[in-house]
């Protein structure tokens, strides 16, 4: 299984393979890390944010999504924000976290250029290091297996009972149909990119879609996505 030591994104959502994620960069460490790397391949890992936390930070669940930088650019002319452009590549799971080598200070606020300069001077005062999060992690293996259309068929009437039971009046059947096209859900060669995209159009929060991260096999993928179709928030 191929390992390495990578960037890790602690966020409040699940990055599936594949899947476009843009992101709006103005915390310090994370400007380091954009910065690390765009001088290396682009790579970092997108993981689900976790209860726990790592020397005050927001810990990271332990399977999560390499992702590609495709864009960056200044987000306005205080050079505090960038705009960055992500893919989603393939599965990870995280075998061991590296500690940034600063804590989270007191009274912490990423928001402001004075809250910056006061990172900044606490980052340099301690030892060198990254700010940011790291982690050693094995990828994971993608599915490759098919998926058959009735499975499908099956994900997408429990979708759409799922919305009429979730909605606060009577539902035009076209309407379903009509969101399914708006985000290119209508297909007869379904893929697992298919039930990921379903699966997000479903989801209530983003703890909800994790299981379906994790899943290794299409029969495991078709299961956690029915159970999350047949359960109300």
């Amino acid at each position: 299984m191929y390992r390495r030591i990578i960037p890790i994104f602690p966020v409040d959502l699940v990055l599936f393979p594949r899947q476009e994620l843009p992101l709006r960069i103005f915390e310090p460490r994370y400007k380091q890390l954009v910065e690390d790397c765009m001088m290396g391949d682009g790579l970092f890992g997108v993981c689900l944010a976790g209860t726990g936390d790592i020397s005050g930070w927001q810990a990271p669940v332990d399977v999560g999504t390499i992702t590609k930088i495709v864009m960056c650019q200044d987000a306005g002319l205080d050079g505090i924000q960038l705009d960055i452009g992500t893919i989603g590549r393939g599965r990870f799971r995280i075998l061991e976290t590296i500690p940034p080598s600063l804590a989270m200070p007191p009274e912490y606020d990423p928001t402001t250029l004075e809250g910056h300069q006061k990172f900044q001077e606490a980052y340099e005062a301690a030892k060198p290091g990254k700010m940011y999060i790291q982690a050693r992690v094995e990828m994971m293996p993608e599915i490759d297996q098919s998926i058959s259309e009735a499975s499908w068929i099956s994900l997408v009437n429990a979708w759409k009972r799922k919305a009429v039971r979730q909605a606060s009046g009577p539902v035009d059947p076209r309407a379903l149909n009509q969101l399914l096209e708006q985000y290119y859900l209508i297909t007869d060669t379904p893929t697992p990119d298919y039930i990921y995209s379903l699966a997000a159009l479903g989801a209530s929060a983003p703890e909800d879609l994790q299981p379906i991260l994790e899943a290794d096999t299409v029969e495991d993928l078709v299961d956690q996505v029915m159970a999350l179709m047949e359960r109300d928030p």
